[in-house]
C-alpha cells in the first residue's frame, strides 16, 4: 500500500469514496432491474448542471447538485416516464446546460472540468456526511422498496390490476438514485459515478447465482475497483476519475467471458 494512504490528508477522501463505491452499485443493480441503467448518466448530468448553476448564485455545489438531481428524479416520476428514454433527455439537457453555464460564468469552465473528472481528493466532512446520510436512507428504505421492484419486474400488471399506488416506490427509488448520483458526481466525477453504477451491476448480473448475491457481488466489485483505482492513481500520479473507469472496465473484460444470466430470486 502506498505511503500516501497513511497521510491524514487522504483519510476523508478514501472513506467517502469507499462508502459510495459500496452503495452506487446497489442502486445500479436496481436501475438495471428496471431497465433504467441510463439513470446514472442522466442524473449525473443534471447534478453537474445544477451544481454549476447553484455556484453562479452562491449556492454550495453539494446542495445545488443534490437539488438538481432530486428535481429530475421527481419530475420523471411525476410524468410517469419509464425506461431509458427519460434519462436520455436528461443527458442532453444536463450536457447542454453544463457547457452553457460553464462558458458564461466566472470559473465555470474550471468547475465544469472538475465535475467531469471528479474532486475526490478534496472531499471533506460535508461529502462524507452526505454519504452517511445516503447510507442511512438506503438502509431504511431499500428493504421496503425491494419487493415491489422485483414484483414489477416479473408481474408488471400486478399493480395496475390491484390499483396499487406504484408511483410511491418509483418516486422513492428515483430520489435515492438521484441523491446517490449527485454526491457521486461531485466526488468521483461524472463518468466515475456512472461507471460505478453500471459496471459492477453488469458484472454481478452475469456472474451471481441469485438476486441477493447480485447486490452483494455488485457492492464488493465496486469497493475492490475503487481501492485498486485509488492506489493506482496515487502511485502513478494520475487523475482518479479516469483511473476508476479504466479499472472497472478492466474488471469487466476479465469477467466478461465467464458471464451467464443471473437467476433473480
Amino acid at each position: 500500500m502506498t505511503d500516501a494512504l497513511l497521510d491524514p490528508l487522504f483519510h476523508l477522501p478514501l472513506l467517502t469514496g469507499l462508502l459510495l463505491a459500496g452503495l452506487l452499485p446497489v442502486l445500479g443493480a436496481l436501475a438495471m432491474l428496471r431497465d433504467e441503467w441510463l439513470a446514472a448518466l442522466g442524473l449525473a448530468h443534471l447534478a453537474s448542471a445544477s451544481a454549476l448553476l447553484g455556484q453562479a448564485f452562491g449556492v454550495p455545489v453539494l446542495i445545488g447538485a443534490t437539488l438538481g438531481a432530486l428535481g429530475g428524479g421527481a419530475l420523471k416520476t411525476r410524468l410517469a416516464a419509464r425506461g431509458n428514454i427519460a434519462y436520455g433527455f436528461m443527458i442532453l439537457a444536463g450536457w447542454s446546460a453544463t457547457l452553457l453555464i460553464g462558458a458564461n460564468t466566472a470559473l465555470g469552465e474550471q468547475l465544469a472540468r472538475s465535475l467531469i473528472e471528479g474532486q475526490l481528493y478534496f472531499a471533506g466532512i460535508a461529502e462524507l456526511g452526505a454519504g452517511l446520510l445516503l447510507l442511512a436512507l438506503c438502509i431504511r428504505t431499500l428493504p421496503r422498496l425491494m419487493r415491489p421492484v422485483l414484483r414489477a419486474r416479473f408481474f408488471p400488471r400486478y399493480e395496475t390490476a390491484n390499483q396499487l399506488p406504484a408511483w410511491r416506490w418509483h418516486l422513492g427509488l428515483d430520489l435515492l438514485t438521484a441523491g446517490g448520483l449527485a454526491i457521486g458526481t461531485l466526488t468521483l466525477g461524472l463518468m466515475g459515478a456512472f461507471a460505478l453504477v453500471l459496471i459492477p451491476a453488469w458484472i454481478a448480473f452475469r456472474l451471481a447465482p441469485s438476486w441477493r448475491w447480485t447486490l452483494i457481488a455488485g457492492s464488493l466489485i465496486g469497493v475492490i475497483g475503487y481501492l485498486l483505482a485509488f492506489v493506482a492513481a496515487l502511485e502513478l500520479d494520475q487523475p482518479f476519475g479516469p483511473m476508476l473507469v479504466g479499472v472497472l472496465l478492466g474488471l469487466a473484460l476479465l469477467t466478461g467471458w465467464l458471464g451467464r444470466p443471473a437467476r433473480i430470486g
